[in-house]
């Protein structure tokens, strides 16, 4: 064990562990209570927050806005679309409960100096029915800039990478992890922990490769370590089967809602055929969420991969035909037709500056211009975030005056199974579409919730000292691997004692893409498939022991390795035990290509044993809240 490497212990009340949207929520409204309740609040990043997270780059839209005092939506309206498109497996309690608070995280966002866009009668432009556009390359900054200053500087820690949780009497009393800056290691005690680290990237092997390798369309820093923290800390896991694939311009993953929403574009195959029309019969096949209107997204995909497999990609968005028909209706006005071609010019390249801003940088240097040619779409690889349209993520308590009574309530809302964790934003499961502002509300609420635990529970667990030191030891474990071996062979990165952390990344990806539907099989397996993969799974776990680092750098690269292994495993576990394919789109079981509302309606949940590092995995009850009709 390296002698220079410091301890450094903070001991606080509320221990927040991100620096995303619901980081920055849980921060704006821990500091209220902390202030007035005299609590002490931490915050851990790995990154730094003014762009850490999803919404890092920048967004065009503000995704989900009810506009309940417009009248513009209801509670059972967003509740009705959650579901629809989830194919109905979603928490009603936990949807519903954002639903209500997320207009006021969006006021907040306008008060803090966020451009929302207005029409000359001063309403909000909706780019859809729950959409807001936004002038967004700032939209992190100034939401991160409102988290500092309410908690205070003083009580953030950037720049630190989070390993493990700490655990006591099956309580979670805080985490330890190291600077990715300096030769420090961190260990923070707390009486409540929230964990905010985002979703996964990099389980599947990505389309991008070359000079493109590890470009993707959720953050490549996002690497698991919400999944992996609740898992390890014994958390009740749910959703884990459900990844999102998202349809995005090819190669630089741009965003599309604005074109579908805004635009009212079209996508076609390579004939020019609209295959949302020609192939709508498949949609019959999929039970009463074919019928649904939105059509759920994983349908939509499902319908331009058959496509695709059939020989007629690539697909289009049609994106000259689209800004055309915007601008027919200045036609015979020369001028006016002009001003709102170039007006329209403009925003189809905001939406990407805004948020994606290699997507313009690659129409220019393929020489797109969106008023005069299509551009290439494609379907992405796979990612786990249950703030978008995925659902995997922690089993938590929804809130009392909507689900006490039920499994769904054990007295706080967003905690998990294990006392004093909670979880929010990508963290938690089966309350998606939520995206950033639904996510800076979640936040909010588990903020909340966990300082009245604090309140209500104010003990601090103290672990062994012994077991601190051994989770130290095994944290900078690859550091000691690496030069212990380094010199055993002429090239350090050729080795048979250890493996490096790119070589395993990649090992992971090949194993994942190839046998748990990947984007080059077109997101299809089988009970064979499955099976070898669990083979292979032994073998890389055998190895990730082996994971070596030769740098501080490369440690953090060994550690997100370790993450979204977690995150693999558990889906590989899940999409074998549901015996159905219910979301086509996103994946496929060959050998049971049909819904099964029988048998299936039902959330697939499990659990690892921290004392038996055993596994168990079994089914949870959908259980209808709302008058939900579709």
């Amino acid at each position: 064990m390296p002698m220079n490497f410091e301890t450094v212990e903070v001991t606080t009340d509320l221990l927040i562990i991100g620096g995303g949207m619901g980081a920055c929520g849980a921060a704006v409204e821990a500091a209220h209570w902390a202030k007035k309740h005299g609590l002490k609040v931490t915050l851990v990043d790995k990154a730094s927050m003014p762009r850490s997270g999803a919404v890092g780059m920048g967004l065009s839209a503000i995704n989900l806005y009810v506009g309940l005092a417009e009248g513009r939506a209801t509670v059972q309206d967003y509740v009705r679309y959650v579901k629809g498109d989830m194919m109905g497996i979603s928490r009603d309690d936990l949807v519903a409960n954002i639903a209500r608070h997320v207009d006021s995280s969006v006021h907040m966002f306008e008060k803090w100096g966020l451009p929302l866009w207005k029409d000359e009668e001063g309403n909000y432009v909706h780019e859809g029915k729950w959409q807001l556009m936004i002038s967004g390359e700032s939209y992190k900054v100034i939401v991160a800039e409102a988290a500092k200053t309410a908690l205070g500087e003083e009580n953030i820690y950037e720049r630190v990478f989070i390993t493990e949780p700490l655990l006591k009497d099956g309580k979670c009393v805080g985490a330890v992890g190291f600077s990715v800056r300096e030769n420090k290691f961190y260990v923070f005690k707390a009486k409540a922990t929230l964990c905010a680290m985002g979703g996964t990237v990099g389980v599947f092997k990505p389309k991008s490769t070359g000079e493109g390798a590890g470009r993707s369309w959720y953050p490549p820093f996002s690497t698991g370590s919400s999944a992996y923290f609740t898992m390890k800390a014994g958390a009740e896991m749910s959703s884990q089967e459900v990844r999102f694939v998202p349809i995005r311009f090819k190669d630089a993953y741009g965003p599309v809602g604005a074109w579908f929403l805004l635009f009212k574009s079209r996508a076609t195959n390579a004939l020019g055929e609209n295959y949302m029309e020609t192939r709508a019969d498949e949609l019959k096949n999929w039970g009463v969420y074919g019928s649904i209107k939105p059509i759920p997204a994983n349908l939509r995909n499902h319908l331009g991969l058959l496509d695709v497999q059939e020989g007629k990609g690539p697909l289009f968005m049609r994106t000259e035909e689209a800004i055309a028909n915007l601008a027919k209706a200045y036609e015979g006005d020369d001028k006016a037709f002009k001003k709102k071609m170039k007006s329209l010019e403009n925003e189809a390249w905001e939406d990407f500056l805004d948020m994606t801003i290699a997507q313009a940088l690659l129409w220019a240097a393929t020489n797109v211009q969106p008023e005069e040619r299509s551009s290439e779409i494609a379907a992405a690889e796979p990612y786990f975030i249950s703030s978008h349209s995925g659902s995997s993520g922690a089993w938590i308590s929804g809130p009392e005056d909507l689900s006490a009574g039920t499994d769904y309530f054990w007295g706080y809302a967003s905690m998990t199974t294990v006392p004093a964790l909670f979880a929010a934003g990508d963290a938690s499961g089966n309350c998606p579409h939520k995206f950033s502002s639904g996510t800076h509300a979640e936040g909010r609420i588990a903020a909340k919730s966990a300082c009245k635990y604090i309140i209500e529970n104010n003990t601090l667990l103290e672990v062994d000292a012994k077991v601190i030191e051994e989770m130290k030891a095994m944290t900078y474990k690859p550091l000691e691997v690496y030069e212990q071996y380094k010199d055993f062979s002429t090239d350090p990165t050729v080795n048979p004692n250890y493996i490096l952390p790119k070589q395993f990344m990649f090992r992971l990806q090949k194993l994942m893409d190839e046998y748990v539907g990947g984007a080059n099989v077109y997101f299809c397996m089988n009970k064979a498939s499955l099976e070898r993969a669990s083979e292979l799974f032994v073998f890389l776990k055998e190895d990730s022991e082996k994971l070596a680092a030769k740098d501080i750098y490369e440690l953090l690269r060994v550690w997100e390795n370790k993450h979204r292994m977690w995150q693999a495993e558990s889906h590989l576990r899940a999409v074998s035990f549901r015996e159905e394919t219910r979301w086509p789109g996103y994946y496929i079981r060959t050998d049971i290509p049909a819904l099964d509302e029988e048998n299936w309606h039902c959330f697939v949940n499990m659990k690892w044993d921290p004392e038996t590092n055993e596994w168990s995995v079994f089914k949870r009850p959908v259980i209808d809240m709302f008058d939900v009709k579709f």
